[in-house]
């Protein structure tokens, strides 16, 4: 199936936004690369966030993942630009 022009659009403009994400954020990328590089992602794998809002209050979840979640981390490692 083709990408029709509108799709290829918003696919540019994704991609430009995780590129200023990345310029603005560079020790997420360099930890994104060591978590693929010690294959640190597999199945029953935990991935944990805890999120800190400017008035100080915490969030903090977290997931196990299973083998759905490990093949859409590999579709999107695949997606990676060179």
């Amino acid at each position: 199936m083709a990408m029709n022009f509108n799709q290829m659009l918003k696919f540019q403009q994704i991609k430009n936004t995780f590129k200023r994400f990345d310029q603005d954020h560079p020790k997420f990328k360099n930890f994104m690369n060591a978590v693929w590089r010690e294959q640190a992602l597999k199945q029953d794998a935990v991935i944990e966030i805890s999120i800190t809002s400017p008035e100080g209050k915490n969030y903090c979840s977290n997931i196990k993942l299973n083998a759905a979640d490990i093949e859409m981390f590999e579709q999107l490692k695949s997606m990676k630009p060179e």
